[in-house]
């Protein structure tokens, strides 16, 4: 199933998208992450996906957990060993953006932009110290994300936080496609592209610590908690270790698009 926040006639609301129609229902977010469908009766008005604006998919999470340096290929070229254990890092909830908005910054605060194709997992029931073997029942489903980096900021600062979490530097959507649709979250194709020229492309079998993994090594240390989400990290092709750098400037297009999950495109705006 893929569920989508939207806003028609000034009014946002949740919707399953089918065929590129939506029907809203009148179910909160709360119910929907509880697994919670709608009857019948429940079914709101439909309306063609064209004809609306989608908001982000996960409005406001209490937690945007990041995973660095995950992917083999990223690690080959960092020239970086891969990491013993997960990566963790944060992104605060008001970077949080939808599909077709903008992406934002301050020539005078950031001019190293970088795009990261990510595979975003939404949390769905509360976890704590879970096992690897049952992590993925506590998965309510995926979206597609765009973990936008300053690099100057990231780096400059010595830890991510602050280059990571720019307002709009976080881009999610356009839907979430729940679990039961995806089996296994280790055999999708990623890519990213910039105006059109794809710079990304690779498979989540390249993670270095799969999706349970990550579930399960972060709930040993914080709970979980329905809506939270996991970004799972990038694979190769950044700009940032290109020769020469190649960082997102102002009119420029990224998509981001991952197998089965969905096509995120944003457009860049230099102030």
């Amino acid at each position: 199933m893929q569920w989508v926040r939207f806003e028609a006639e000034g009014v946002s609301q949740w919707g399953i998208l089918r065929a590129d129609v939506i029907t809203a229902v009148s179910l909160t977010w709360d119910e929907i992450l509880a697994g919670q469908l709608p009857d019948v009766s429940d079914s709101g008005p439909q309306y063609q996906r064209d004809a609306v604006r989608l908001l982000a998919p996960v409005g406001r999470p209490g937690k945007v957990i990041a995973i660095g340096k995950n992917y083999l290929d990223h690690c080959r070229e960092t020239n970086t060993e891969p990491p013993a254990r997960p990566l963790i890092f944060a992104k605060f909830p008001t970077a949080i953006i939808g599909p077709g908005d903008a992406i934002i910054w301050s020539a005078a605060l950031t001019q190293q932009v970088d795009y990261e194709a990510e595979l975003a997992v939404v949390i769905g029931k509360t976890a704590r110290r879970v096992s690897e073997a049952d992590a993925l029942d506590y998965v309510f489903g995926y979206t597609v994300a765009n973990d936008v980096s300053a690099r100057d900021l990231q780096f400059g600062d010595g830890q991510w936080v602050r280059g990571k979490s720019l307002d709009t530097f976080c881009p999610l959507g356009p839907a979430v496609i729940t679990a039961d649709e995806i089996p296994d979250p280790q055999t999708l194709a990623i890519r990213c592209e910039l105006n059109g020229i794809e710079r990304q492309a690779s498979t989540t079998s390249e993670m270095i610590f799969g999706v349970a993994q990550l579930v399960a090594f972060c709930s040993q240390a914080f709970t979980l908690e329905p809506g939270d989400m996991i970004l799972t990290g990038t694979p190769h092709g950044v700009g940032a270790f290109r020769d020469p750098k190649l960082f997102m400037g102002d009119g420029d297009t990224v998509v981001v698009e991952i197998e089965r999950v969905g096509r995120l495109e944003n457009r860049c705006i230099v102030e």
